[in-house]
């Protein structure tokens, strides 16, 4: 676990988020004692790789059947609602 001073953490809070956003847990001491400790959220959904996304846009594409509708006709029927 990271140590950093209350200091410190204010100038770079954005940079410490997305520390904490990969799975490190950082504490954040003030006077030399700690007062804070920054750790991701517990069943915080993780973002999907590229891979992932890709492998999920081709099962997309696999479910769908061509011909049925047009792009225009879906994004129009999406509209009525």
């Amino acid at each position: 676990m990271k140590t950093i001073t209350a200091i410190d953490a204010k100038m770079r809070f954005s940079a410490l988020l997305d520390r904490v956003a990969k799975g490190e847990k950082i504490t954040i001491t003030r006077r030399g004692m700690p007062t804070a400790v920054l750790m991701p959220v517990a069943g915080a959904e993780t973002k999907l790789s590229h891979k992932e996304i890709v492998e999920g846009m081709r099962a997309l594409r696999r479910r769908v059947k061509p011909g049925k509708m047009t792009v225009r006709e879906m994004i129009e029927a999406g509209r009525r609602f």
